[in-house]
């Protein structure tokens, strides 16, 4: 069980902030993104991100859970056909809060939550990238090993001459 957060909660009662977080995870799914203070982003992120994974799932048990939770069908069809499946590949991580600074109201701190983009998930991207500067490097570092490896070359052949020009000194 999630603990409990500290503090006020959002709509002054337990129902009224379970509809907040509802109709804020509605809108999200609906807009793809939407603005509002932090706090209210900060506490619909795990909410979402939680209706996500249901949707992930694609069962009918999961899309019961969540259709006691937001009541818009179409909304919950969208979740289970599109973004559902176009987070798949994904282990988590399907929004993304970014503060745009103070209302121009009452001075309160402003965030955009959004849903990340579907596709390459963001550990296969960062894997690509990696392997992708391995490559570019690796060319790099065989022709400096190349280049180490020459004068070691150099150096023995320069010994057995010598050492054959010793030979031969004692020879005559």
């Amino acid at each position: 069980m999630p603990t409990p957060t500290k503090g006020a909660r959002l709509g002054g009662g337990p129902a009224h902030e379970r509809q907040i977080l509802a109709n804020l995870a509605q809108s999200l799914f609906e807009h793809g993104r939407i603005t509002t203070t932090v706090t209210k982003a900060k506490r619909l992120r795990p909410y979402a991100e939680r209706l996500v994974t249901f949707a992930k799932r694609g069962d009918l048990a999961s899309r019961r859970k969540v259709l006691g939770i937001i009541s818009d069908k179409g909304v919950v069809h969208t979740l289970f056909t599109e973004i559902g499946p176009g987070f798949a590949e994904r282990e988590g991580g399907y929004t993304r809060i970014t503060k745009i600074g103070n209302r121009k109201g009452d001075n309160a701190p402003m965030a955009v939550i959004e849903l990340v983009e579907f596709g390459a998930p963001a550990k296969k991207a960062v894997k690509a990238e990696a392997e992708k500067a391995t490559k570019k490097a690796a060319p790099k570092k065989a022709a400096k090993a190349e280049k180490v490896e020459e004068p070691a070359v150099e150096a023995e052949a320069t010994e057995a001459v010598e050492t054959e020009a010793a030979a031969e000194g004692d020879d005559k």
